[in-house]
């Protein structure tokens, strides 16, 4: 009889070409403690979404739905491809607020960089002056990285939309790569010598408990990062080459942020109306 960690096992070994499979990884170490040994004809629907609400409860809906998503495909698999159960249980997500944006300013910023040991430190610093995703930053290797032309680059493969990008390291990027430097002979981000493979710790956690920041995740500095550019008048087009989405759609959520990019436009109706004032 096939088990939940049998099944953990070969998914991994199937799916190592992701992207984002060190992610997966972690997710599935979260759950060893309630599915580790259990055969997968017993874990049930109910079984199932006890963790979720667990979940739901240590982070957020949204986080919680990343990880009903994995456990849906593996249940998926066993049941359609490797053919090890007759049926899988019913998978139902959590409700999400659409187009989320949260982002928190620089005096907040401040605040948490003087909660953070400097290790995570580091990786804050570089998200927020790159608005590189979480596996980009965790997983950059000295090979993608240019000092002299201060450029860095993702390949293809570690990219979401599937295809590779530049970017340009400006000065806080750049002074948090010096710091690293020397650290590891591969990796940029390193613990006491170790790359580092998570970034959502216990230690991320209480750093925005004691900074006074709430409902705030990891891939929210990516939003902060993006949020800043267009507060600071970076055309949208530009913040959507620089953040390397695919989608317009996906960078019109910060335009609300640049009021003062449109007055001038917003004003092209004052002058329809020659300055008369209509009441």
């Amino acid at each position: 009889m096939h088990t939940w960690d049998d099944a953990a096992r070969l998914w991994l070994v199937e799916k190592k070409h992701k992207a984002d499979i060190d992610r997966d990884t972690q997710k599935l170490e979260w759950l060893k403690p309630y599915f580790g040994g259990k055969p997968l004809a017993q874990i049930d629907r109910e079984a199932v979404m006890a963790v979720a609400w667990e979940k739901a409860k240590a982070t957020s809906p949204a986080t919680a739905n990343r990880l009903l998503a994995l456990i849906r495909a593996i249940f998926r698999r066993a049941c359609r491809v490797w053919e090890w159960i007759d049926r899988m249980p019913f998978v139902e997500l959590f409700p999400e607020s659409e187009g989320r944006v949260r982002w928190i300013t620089p005096d907040q910023a401040r605040a948490l960089f003087n909660e953070l040991p400097p290790h995570q430190l580091d990786m804050v610093l570089f998200a927020l002056a790159t608005g590189l995703r979480q596996g980009n930053v965790l997983r950059l290797e000295w090979s993608q990285v240019d000092m002299r032309r201060k450029l860095a680059w993702i390949h293809k493969d570690q990219a979401k939309g599937r295809r590779s990008f530049s970017v340009p390291l400006n000065e806080t990027a750049m002074a948090t790569l010096n710091r690293c430097k020397g650290k590891h002979p591969s990796r940029v981000f390193t613990y006491r010598g170790r790359p580092i493979a998570w970034a959502n710790t216990k230690a991320w956690r209480q750093a925005l408990r004691r900074a006074g920041i709430q409902n705030f995740r990891w891939h929210d500095l990516r939003h902060t990062w993006a949020s800043w550019h267009v507060q600071h008048g970076t055309p949208l087009y530009v913040v959507q080459d620089l953040g390397a989405w695919r989608s317009e759609a996906m960078v019109r959520r910060y335009a609300h942020l640049a009021p003062s990019q449109y007055a001038e436009h917003a004003s092209a109706i004052d002058r329809a109306f020659g300055h008369k004032r209509f009441r």
